[in-house]
């Protein structure tokens, strides 16, 4: 039987401050059933030293199964994870932000679900934790009401849309035509997966949130957009989804 693998995606902008530590905790966590990791860095063009950081992983960890992409201008992390998207290779893929803000050991609950259901997608919600702590009022209820939005236009039953938690079978996210450039990719996914008809489940994971002094970049106005998109989406043209 082959391996299987995960492939992960991590969109990487201005983080050259935590990519070194949050790659080597990816490459050091083990995956259940044997499974393999496939690691898929996607620079947006960074301005600080985040290529010389990912260079400076690549050359101490020479056996990592790695794929490193630069976009050729800044475009945001959308078009960062669109473009990691065509590189994969393997049966799941997750997205991974590169920082510090989530724990890559908590890949293996969601891929032990998505074995044993054959499922074709599953979030880690952080609200399901209840000991994780929120870095803002504004972001924590930012993400009850995206969720909240969602669930009344798609009929499903989600604490935390925004995660960055997303797991896909690789064939079903191969084939969503994505259009978003920014953080917009979380609603536009979600949505598109929804009009599919994919009851989408969640697992509890863990949660170190940064501040925004510490290089976190997402704000209100991403917040209205992501409504839009969850409205927009909700009403296209299912042709147009497809």
């Amino acid at each position: 039987m082959k391996q299987q693998t995960l492939s992960i995606i991590i969109p990487a902008y201005n983080e050259a401050s935590t990519i070194f530590r949050l790659l080597e905790k990816v490459h050091h966590t083990r995956l259940v059933h044997d499974i393999r990791k496939e690691i898929i860095v996607v620079n947006d063009c960074s301005k600080d030293n985040t290529e010389e950081e990912i260079l400076r992983f690549t050359e101490t960890y020479p056996d990592c199964t790695f794929v490193y992409h630069k976009q050729p201008h800044n475009q945001g992390k959308g078009a960062a994870i669109r473009a990691g998207i065509q590189k994969i290779t393997g049966n799941w893929t997750i997205i991974q932000d590169a920082d510090l803000e989530y724990n890559p050991e908590d890949y293996n609950p969601l891929l032990e679900w998505m074995i044993e259901n054959d499922g074709k997608v599953i979030y880690g919600s952080r609200f399901l934790n209840k000991t994780n702590k929120h870095s803002y009022q504004s972001f924590y209820l930012g993400g009850r009401l995206l969720s909240l939005v969602t669930n009344l236009l798609y009929g499903q039953h989600l604490t935390d849309e925004p995660t960055c938690y997303k797991m896909f079978d690789s064939g079903l996210l191969r084939s969503i035509p994505l259009k978003s450039t920014g953080f917009e990719f979380c609603p536009e996914v979600t949505a598109i997966v929804c009009r599919r008809g994919y009851k989408i489940p969640e697992l509890p994971i863990r949660y170190y949130p940064r501040s925004i002094e510490e290089g976190k970049k997402i704000n209100w106005k991403d917040g209205l957009i992501a409504i839009w998109v969850l409205v927009k989406i909700r009403f296209a043209n299912k042709h147009s989804l497809e």
